[in-house]
């Protein structure tokens, strides 16, 4: 091969390389920018955005955070959000972990039909059974209760969970396992202790897609919570935006309060999304 095709061949994969960083940082600019302007108007007075939109505060203040916070219920709704998002999550995972881990892990009578049993509540929309679900806690007290809300999210998480931490159990050696039994090791204690630190990626990954949905959720808080003190955070924006409509200041306070978990819980958890994603391309 000539020196002339291995310039031409090195010039193209730069140019490439170029176009693809400038086609990324136009992306993250158009994504970026939005959330900066957000940030910028919270810390600005009210009358100081309709003078400027999209200028920067002179004077910095942390004000409307308080007033979202304190006078806005802010504090009572993230309480609630957090407290139910994240009761959901655990629970929902500490199920599928363990139902993955026998479906990808052990042969059976029926885990072909118990595998397709999961993979029916990924194709079929959960919203759909809200009269039968609503009479069912209805019947058990759990309507206009934490508890129940915290119980039908778990169960929507399930399916896509154990259909992403099975398949992370199935390419784990075989050997790990008999290596701990010959050992001494018994099934939870292998479980806990060699196989689920081995899946970390997976954990993370199912974690994050599980949190974000319920997180956002409105419908389900709307139909299940009745008490204005038991309101998630999508619920009790609607009765925000009605009060503080002409304060915007203190609405783009509360939409940074909505957001910065979100942010945070994908900045604490990239790497292991990325190692969940990308898992056995290489193989």
């Amino acid at each position: 091969m000539s020196a002339q095709t291995l310039r031409g061949r090195a010039l193209r994969t730069r140019l490439t390389d170029i176009a693809a960083y400038v086609l990324l940082i136009s992306y993250a600019a158009v994504v970026i920018l939005p959330l900066l302007l957000v940030v910028s108007n919270a810390l600005r007075p009210t009358r100081e955005i309709f003078k400027n939109p999209v200028g920067l505060p002179t004077s910095p203040s942390f004000d409307s955070f308080v007033k979202a916070w304190e006078e806005a219920s802010f504090n009572v709704y993230f309480f609630n959000s957090l407290m139910i998002t994240v009761a959901s999550v655990v629970l929902a995972t500490a199920v599928s972990a363990l139902a993955a881990y026998m479906l990808g892990r052990y042969k059976f009578r029926g885990a072909g039909l118990l595998s397709a049993y999961f993979l029916a509540g990924l194709m079929l929309p959960f919203r759909l059974a809200i009269v039968p679900l609503f009479l069912m806690l209805n019947n058990l007290g759990l309507i206009d209760n934490r508890l129940g809300l915290i119980l039908v999210y778990a169960a929507t998480g399930i399916p896509f969970s154990v259909f992403i931490l099975s398949a992370f159990f199935r390419q784990l050696p075989k050997e790990l396992g008999e290596a701990a039994r010959i050992d001494g090791a018994g099934e939870f204690t292998i479980f806990g202790r060699i196989m689920l630190p081995l899946v970390r990626p997976a954990l993370a990954t199912v974690i994050v897609f599980q949190f974000v949905p319920l997180w956002n959720d409105f419908f389900f808080p709307l139909v299940l919570l009745r008490s204005t003190d038991k309101w998630t955070l999508p619920v009790g924006m609607t009765r925000f935006f009605g009060e503080f409509q002409a304060d915007w200041s203190t609405l783009f306070a509360g939409l940074i309060i909505t957001t910065l978990p979100l942010i945070i819980i994908f900045l604490l958890a990239t790497k292991q999304i990325i190692a969940g994603l990308t898992a056995g391309i290489g193989k």
